[in-house]
């Protein structure tokens, strides 16, 4: 599942340690720009069979605007319940999908985007934004991606 050579444990063994090293990667930095560009960086060194990871934040206006990510340009403004990152905001639940041809109202940032998963960022209840990652291989994500992305996630909400 990732594609650094230190990382040869299971699956659970190396998304543990990448938690780890988020967590130590945050420690102490309170600036959330850049602790989202560092988080989005190193999802994008660990995990293989992805073109796209990154953040949308949400902005006053009450929709989702592009933050930092490591992948080709992407779209800008994501309207909440438009698209698989917009839907997943607005429901304030992770949305995995096998075939973003198969999402009603895809936005096709990147053509060669195959599968997604968009997992929401919540500081109690409020919606900051959301991760998302996409890959150019139908059903990249499984049940066991989303289990721990949601944990990095609860890790990175501790430090933004």
């Amino acid at each position: 599942m990732f594609n650094v050579e230190m990382y040869t444990g299971s699956r659970e063994e190396n998304y543990e340690l990448v938690k780890k090293q988020l967590h130590a990667l945050l420690h102490d930095e309170p600036n959330q720009i850049a602790n989202l560009s560092n988080a989005s960086a190193l999802l994008n060194q660990f995990l293989d069979r992805i073109n796209w990871v990154g953040f949308y934040l949400m902005d006053t206006h009450g929709d989702l605007v592009l933050g930092p990510f490591q992948g080709l340009p992407a779209c800008v403004r994501i309207p909440l319940g438009k698209g698989v990152c917009g839907t997943a905001a607005l429901k304030k639940q992770t949305i995995r999908v096998e075939d973003v041809n198969q999402f009603p109202g895809h936005i096709a940032c990147d053509g060669a985007s195959q599968s997604e998963i968009v997992i929401p960022l919540i500081n109690g209840d409020q919606l900051i934004g959301v991760l998302d990652i996409d890959s150019p291989e139908k059903n990249r994500f499984d049940v066991l991606d989303q289990e721990k992305l949601e944990e990095f996630v609860e890790v990175l909400m501790g430090h933004i």
